[in-house]
């Protein structure tokens, strides 16, 4: 052998190894998952949670736990489905939108109209989300139309075809996203639903936040007799419950979620055929380039890069958002490296051996 074979599968030797630990290191990223909830307008589960899970005061939150059990309260900021990648309607039926189509969450969807509430004017309002675990991402909120039945089972036909108000990657202080919105003109009950949809993951969350605006009239909301100064008064949960109640989720704010993957994963389908089960604890982060583009909105759309408050705010201690688990091109980016290496490597390999070969048989 000469040594100029010798030299280059010396090469593609170290090349390959070389590429192992990146490519361990590629796989092995893996973004903190997203959790969270509203708190301004107090979502349901919210609500719920502050109550107490095994005591709530209100009827709605112990009809809630007699419906789903005192878990889906524990778990109370992970109302999700890992898969969502903006496909939102199709893949939640209606009258399961509080549950995201989730049989754990199921106690969320009963249609009655004394869920706990938050005052609500119309005109701009600061929206508080609470993360417990953030990530880059979009928000986007839909209230019901006029005329909107809360007796009844919430379907995307009673949701406003529209965002009123739509935020990508918004400040996070003290330890909630904070964004405004123009709350449009409604009366009576009303039901605000959010949709948070990852950036760097096909992960989406979701609320419903029962509101109230004063003065009834024509085109407000069906049940007007539980309007602002009769519904019980929703409250968002504090850090000390926030803490205990940490004790009994199943839910990992630092990671996957804890609930034993007994739930299946979510595929489009139709209302009619869908199955009430999601994933409840695998996260997956890895999707094709195709479906990791999809974003927000009822009917799947591309997110709007140019949408109200684009915002890359800093957390309470001054990072990034990014910097609280990835901002989901790094680990591709390795795993494309990490390829593109080991592909150089076979190259090299194969080169050398192919010349070793010829060398031999001319001799």
């Amino acid at each position: 052998m000469t040594a100029r074979a010798t030299a280059r599968r010396r090469t593609a030797r170290i090349a390959v190894l070389g590429m192992v630990p990146l490519a361990l290191t590629a796989l092995s990223a893996d973004p903190a998952s997203a959790h969270g909830s509203m708190t301004s307008p107090v979502s349901r589960v919210s609500a719920c949670f502050a109550e107490g899970p095994e005591s709530p005061d209100s009827a709605a939150c112990k009809a809630a736990v007699a419906a789903g059990g005192t878990q889906a309260l524990y778990d109370w900021n992970e109302v999700n489905i890992p898969d969502a990648a903006g496909r939102h309607k199709q893949i939640i039926p209606d009258g399961k939108l509080c549950s995201a189509g989730r049989d754990k969450y199921k106690g969320l969807d009963l249609p009655r109209a004394d869920w706990p509430a938050t005052a609500m004017t119309a005109g701009e309002h600061t929206f508080t989300y609470r993360a417990t675990a953030p990530h880059r991402g979009s928000f986007e909120l839909y209230i019901t139309k006029d005329g909107y039945d809360p007796t009844k089972p919430l379907t995307w036909a009673d949701l406003e075809a529209e965002p009123f108000a739509k935020v990508t990657d918004p400040t996070l202080k003290d330890g909630s996203y904070v964004f405004s919105g123009k709350v449009p003109g409604k009366s009576g009950r009303h039901l605000i639903y959010s949709v948070w949809q990852r950036s760097d993951s096909p992960e989406a969350f979701y609320t419903c936040s029962d509101v109230t605006f004063g003065g009834g009239g024509a085109g407000g909301a069906k049940g007007a007799e539980t309007e602002a100064g009769s519904a019980p008064t929703a409250a968002a949960p504090n850090d000390a419950q926030i803490a205990k109640g940490a004790e009994k989720s199943t839910v990992d704010h630092h990671g996957h979620g804890g609930d034993s993957g007994a739930e299946a994963n979510h595929q489009p389908k139709s209302a009619e055929a869908a199955d009430e089960k999601s994933t409840a604890g695998n996260h997956p982060e890895a999707k094709s380039a195709e479906v990791m583009a999809a974003s927000t909105g009822p009917e799947g759309s591309q997110d709007a890069q140019g949408s109200q408050g684009s915002q890359n705010g800093s957390a309470a201690d001054g990072q990034r958002l990014a910097e609280t688990g990835g901002d989901g091109s790094t680990g591709p980016m390795a795993i494309g490296g990490a390829a593109v290496l080991a592909t150089g490597a076979a190259v090299l390999f194969a080169v050398a051996n192919r010349r070793k070969t010829v060398r031999r048989g001319r001799g």
